[in-house]
């Protein structure tokens, strides 16, 4: 097997290699010193079995990442620990993002995609990333913790550089920039987590410190700590949800014209590219004990790259798994994982891809593609950098 989650050619495209994974080797020993789970079964298994396989593993990669940066916020966080640190943590902050809070956002969501869309008026071509699949999810974040909107530009520079430096060893020159970004992002949440505790407002900010006080489960370390992981995670899934259902309504004419016509048909395609080019391709996960899977024996202490994108084309479990099928009847993927660790955004995230797309066709009648699409350089997430559309 030659599989290696930094190969350019798996950044390009991975689903080949998956397919040679699930065929041949379900449990693949890499060269980066860790085993990659490819089917369906596997996955599933290790994600609703926390006391078997860590997420500590992901606490280590944010703790590699903070520490390039010079940005030791403090703290446990949300994606890197098992219950019940977990459970105490997640208690706190599904309250902050209940499902009908999330929804009552839509009216002024609606607003930023439009405010996003109008620009492209009177214009022959876009880059539909640069200029809606990146600044939306940003707005939208930063006006629910209440962040100054005119800081965007930093709050995603934070984030693209905290995602490429998953990419693989970064040059001193990137290390000397992720250090610059991370200081600065470390004053700015000091100096607002200490203007919202004197001053709170009616933002999740300022509830999460409330509940600190009121019920001693969050430091001002952890708040910090799931801010960042909002801006990071937050952001980038939704941003490359957006643009691989765009690549994927313009890579099949009819079913463009069929969405562009109805509406109504915009949740099922976000649910098939969730699916079928999902955003987030892998998580990290390290077994506390000895266990088994696919016949293979997985010794304590081992890593484990839970392959995700792998997992939701498993021609195991979904037929005809490679072709996108708006009308395809089951909705178990695995893009938002399972279990303890369910993306807590994932209604978000739906929310913001639906707007998007709705409001995307809405206002413009033609579609073409300018330019292949350059993909993000990332070992955990996958979408477009660069997507040039022209427009009419």
């Amino acid at each position: 097997m030659e599989y290696d989650p930094l190969d350019p050619r798996v950044a390009r495209n991975p689903y080949p290699f998956y397919e040679a994974l699930r065929r041949e080797a379900p449990v693949h020993r890499t060269p980066r010193g860790f085993a990659a789970v490819s089917r369906y079964g596997d996955v599933l298994d290790v994600l609703r079995h926390p006391g078997t396989f860590s997420s500590s593993a992901m606490g280590d990669v944010i703790n590699g990442l903070k520490s390039m940066a010079h940005a030791e916020e403090g703290g446990e966080t949300l994606l890197g620990t098992d219950p019940p640190v977990h459970t105490r943590l997640r208690k706190i902050v599904n309250r902050a993002f209940r499902p009908g809070r999330i929804a009552a956002l839509e009216p002024r969501i609606r607003a930023l995609a439009a405010e996003l869309v109008d620009a492209f008026e009177g214009r022959h071509e876009c880059d539909l990333v640069a200029d809606l699949a990146v600044p939306f999810p940003v707005m939208v974040i930063a006006e629910i913790l209440g962040f100054d909107p005119a800081r965007r530009n930093d709050f995603k520079r934070w984030t693209e550089e905290q995602i490429a430096a998953t990419a693989g060893p970064p040059t001193p020159e990137f290390r000397a920039a992720l250090a610059r970004s991370g200081a600065e992002r470390l004053t700015y949440l000091e100096d607002l987590i200490a203007e919202r505790s004197h001053h709170p407002r009616s933002d999740v900010l300022s509830e999460l410190l409330q509940a600190e006080r009121d019920e001693e489960v969050m430091t001002e370390g952890e708040v910090g700590n799931f801010i960042v992981l909002l801006l990071v995670t937050g952001n980038e899934t939704t941003t490359n949800l957006i643009g691989n259902a765009v690549l994927a309504l313009l890579e099949d004419p009819e079913m463009l014209a069929a969405v562009a016509a109805e509406p109504a048909l915009v949740p099922a395609v976000i649910e098939e590219t969730l699916r079928h080019d999902s955003p987030v391709q892998l998580t990290l996960r390290r077994a506390t004990e000895d266990a088994e899977l696919s016949g293979e024996k997985i010794h304590c202490g081992e890593l484990l790259a839970v392959l995700i994108g792998s997992a939701n084309r498993d021609e195991r479990h979904f037929p005809h798994a490679d072709r996108f099928d708006r009308l395809r009847p089951r909705r178990d993927h695995l893009a938002f994982g399972f279990g303890t660790h369910f993306c807590l955004g994932a209604h978000l995230a739906r929310l913001e891809a639906r707007v998007a797309l709705e409001t995307l066709l809405s206002r413009v009648r033609h579609f073409e593609i300018l330019a292949e699409a350059e993909r993000m350089p990332s070992l955990l997430t996958r979408g477009p950098r660069s997507l040039r559309l022209g427009l009419r």
